[in-house]
Formats: C-alpha cells, structure tokens, sequence
C-alpha cells in the first residue's frame, strides 16, 4: 500500500510499504481523510524533538472500518469513525490517576510511531469514535478536542471571561469549547483571517496583538480584572510570560503549546495573584465526546476552517508548500479514498 513517508527533515516522498497486520482486538481501516497540523509541518522540518525518521505522520484521522472482530454492533464494516491517536500504558502515575492522555510512555500517531498518512492502518477498538459527521467533520474532532481539553483543565465556567492566545487550529477548539459553555471569550492572535475564524467559532472579542495594545484591549474587555482564565495556543516565550501577566488575580493559566526555549518568570506574579497554572496534553475519552456534538449540531465553522483538500500523492507538494509560506495554510487536508 501507498505511505506519505517523512525520510528526513525537508524530504517527503510516496512510498509503497507493508499491509499492516490485523492482530486480536484490531480493527482493519481504511483511511478516508487526514488532517496535517503544526506538529505535522514541525515533523517535516525537523522540529519536533520527539519525531525520528523516518516516520509516517498523520494523527488527524477519518476512517472506515472495513473488518471488525468485535461485539459492539457500532463498530461495524463500513462505519465510519474518528480516531483517538494516542496510547498509554495503564501504569504509570497518570493512567494510575484516570488521565491517561498524559502517559508518561504515550506514543501519538505519526509522532512516537507510524501515522496514518496511508491506505489502512489498524486500530484497538476502544480508539475508535462512532458520529454522524462527514469526513471533514470526522478529521476536526482530534484537533478541536485538544482545545476543548484545555477548557477542562481550567475549569472555564459559564460567568468567566476566558482569554485564548493563539486561533490555529487548537486555539479555535478552546474558544469553541469555552463558548459553547457560555463563558465570554476574547481571541488573541496576529492574523486577521485567524481573528475572523475565532469569531465564527463562538469568539466575542478580538484583540489584533500585532496592531493593538494587549493589556489594555483586555482591561476594557473585562471591566479592568483581567480574564479569569488565559489559555496558551501559540508557544513563545512572550505568550508565555503574558499569560501570567494578564490573567486576573486568583485566575488560571492553562499551558497548550510550549515554548523552545528556557523562560525567565517574574515569579511574585505567581504568588502574589495566587495563581493557577495549569499543563494540558492530549485529549480524554470526555473531549472527543464533547467536540462530536458540537460538529453534530453545526455549531463549528467547518468549511471555513480548511484551506485546502489534496489527493496523497499531492501531499509531499503540500508540506513544502506549507513549510515555506506558512501563515497563507489554516488546515490542509489529505483524501486517500
């Protein structure tokens, strides 16, 4: 079968590899769509300190079962599913504690092993997602839930006022998440067409923070408190030191992206607001739910959400493309079948 093979940073070419084999507890897929994200074009430049080559990406998955040895009648040939990437192990002290999207040993599609930028793969059932979406739809639910994870950790309630650094694609599932749950929610980035989204996707106010004055577009947003909550979506060293800057006294701090390099804190703001400053990782079975209803409830700017749709052997282009001209990308998309 055909693979989008990553052979090293810069070089991506279609490659014909092995079928993959269906072993007890596996279910056959045939992939239908897969989104590429940051983490993708970081794999392909030689960013992501946790990728080796060569190395398939895709974690962004629409599949369809196409052999099924299980007793959930869901899970049956030719239903069409998302798919939870990640793995854990059961016993280390996140999983010990029910959080076992932070594993200390997690391998994610497409990262730590093999993705699914290929014709099948094969999958546990209990990482298979059954919904009444359409493939695009079917390909968002991984990405949003990231975002909507964000929103759990910090414990976003409807009377908060919650900042989101950052509207890629994991920014825009927290703003949906954080609106749809009724807190109001300002969108921070540098992109207009990104500000935009955030607004169809449940935003309330934007701040341009390449033309505009954060701290005092969020002081008036918030009746001069701050938010209640930030969240981090864009990983510098700036953002990273705003968020504990802005957010209001005895407010949270939830960490998404994470920065490159050592950060200097000003850490009396820590103490003397009494903070909250949280890490988020990954997604719990509880987001993937949540993301599902919001798409099936059209309450999610899907089609604006992509930029493009191209075939796999299209897809070596597309991430050069992407590498070089970055900020013209929102979301590519992969069709195989």
């Amino acid at each position: 079968m055909k693979a989008l093979v990553i052979k090293q940073p810069g070089e991506a070419h279609i490659e014909t590899i092995p079928n993959p084999i269906q072993r007890n507890g596996e279910l056959l897929l045939k992939v239908r769509m897969v989104g590429l994200c940051g983490s993708d074009l970081n794999s392909f430049r030689g960013r992501n300190p946790l990728v080796t080559f060569p190395r398939i990406p895709g974690h962004e998955v629409a599949a369809t079962i196409v052999s099924s040895h299980n007793t959930d009648p869901a899970l049956h040939a030719g239903a069409n599913v998302a798919v939870y990437p990640y793995t854990n192990c059961g016993k280390c002290a996140s999983c010990r504690r029910g959080r076992p999207n932070a594993c200390q040993f997690n391998q994610t599609l497409g990262v730590q092993r093999d993705g699914a930028l290929t014709e099948f793969i094969v999958m546990p059932r209990e990482n298979l997602y059954v919904a009444d979406l359409t493939l695009k739809e079917l390909c968002l639910v991984e990405p949003l839930t990231v975002g909507f994870h964000a929103v759990a950790r910090g414990r976003v309630k409807a009377d908060d006022v919650v900042a989101v650094f950052g509207c890629g694609g994991v920014g825009l599932g927290a703003i949906a998440a954080a609106s749809a749950g009724g807190a109001l929610t300002i969108c921070v980035d540098v992109d207009d067409h990104k500000l935009e989204l955030a607004q169809k996707a449940g935003g309330a106010h934007t701040i341009q923070s390449a033309r505009e004055p954060l701290h005092e577009k969020l002081l008036e947003f918030t009746d001069g408190r701050g938010p209640d909550v930030i969240i981090e979506a864009v990983g510098t060293p700036q953002t990273f030191r705003a968020a504990v800057e802005e957010v209001a006294f005895t407010g949270r701090v939830v960490y998404i992206g994470y920065a490159k390099e050592a950060i200097s804190y000003e850490t009396r703001l820590l103490v003397q607001k009494e903070l909250d400053v949280l890490g988020s990782r990954n997604a719990l079975p509880a987001d993937f739910r949540a993301v599902m209803k919001i798409l099936e409830e059209h309450r999610f700017p899907v089609d604006e959400a992509i930029s493009s749709i191209v075939s796999l052997d299209e897809a070596p282009d597309a991430l050069r493309s992407w590498s070089e001209s970055p900020a013209k990308v929102r979301k590519i998309m992969v069709h195989l079948h």
